[in-house]
């Protein structure tokens, strides 16, 4: 199975466009476009029922000392964590494409509406759920994608793969939570193949440079 697109490249920076913030040199970073990629796959296997998209961060501090501080950078050797950037599940098993900003243009505050998505399709909701818990203004169940936002002061490049799965059921049993690892656990046992894309992206000034 492999999974193709015309938005990013393997082992490549994605493009801002794509992002959910970009470096600001007076306010560190600013609000992006927040468009979805494009997304295409081939090569499926026999017996598929359904896709799932999945689009997740390992880098992601598991602590949040140093995270977005004045004067210091988060360190190499901290332990990292998965954050979900978008999880679809329940797509149709004769669709292979999703067009680039058919599922996501801009930032929504509070988030987007779910988990029904066009065609049948279903979205989980992304880890910017709980990062914003809390925030008057960004607070809410954030649905579908939103693009990557690693801390401005992070010492390592964050990577985010894309990957998209063939399943053997037309849908998956996802009733109550729709996080992004709930989503996960949900296809074990169910995925025939996989194939992933990896991008990178920093908002770190010294990185980017």
């Amino acid at each position: 199975m492999e999974l193709l697109s015309n938005s990013i490249t393997d082992q490549a920076p994605i493009a801002e466009k794509f992002a959910f913030a970009v470096i600001d040199p007076d306010n560190h970073v600013a609000l992006s476009s927040n468009i979805n990629p494009h997304l295409a796959w081939k090569g499926e296997p026999a017996g598929t029922r359904s896709f799932a998209v999945v689009c997740h961060d390992p880098d992601v501090p598991s602590a949040g000392d140093d995270v977005n501080q004045e004067d210091r950078e988060v360190p190499a050797d901290l332990p990292r964590v998965d954050f979900y950037h978008w999880t679809l599940f329940d797509i149709p098993a004769d669709q292979s494409e999703l067009m680039e900003g058919s599922h996501c243009q801009g930032i929504t505050p509070r988030g987007k509406s779910g988990p029904s998505a066009p065609q049948g399709m279903r979205h989980g909701l992304n880890d910017y759920t709980s990062w914003f818990a809390g925030d008057g203004d960004m607070e809410g169940s954030y649905f579908g994608y939103d693009g990557p936002c690693p801390p401005w002061n992070d010492s390592i490049v964050h990577r985010y793969v894309f990957t998209v799965y063939a399943l053997d059921v037309s849908t998956l049993p996802v009733k109550d939570d729709f996080s992004g690892a709930a989503i996960v656990a949900a296809m074990e046992g169910h995925v025939l193949a996989k194939a992933s894309i990896t991008v990178s992206y920093t908002l770190n000034p010294r990185l980017a440079d």
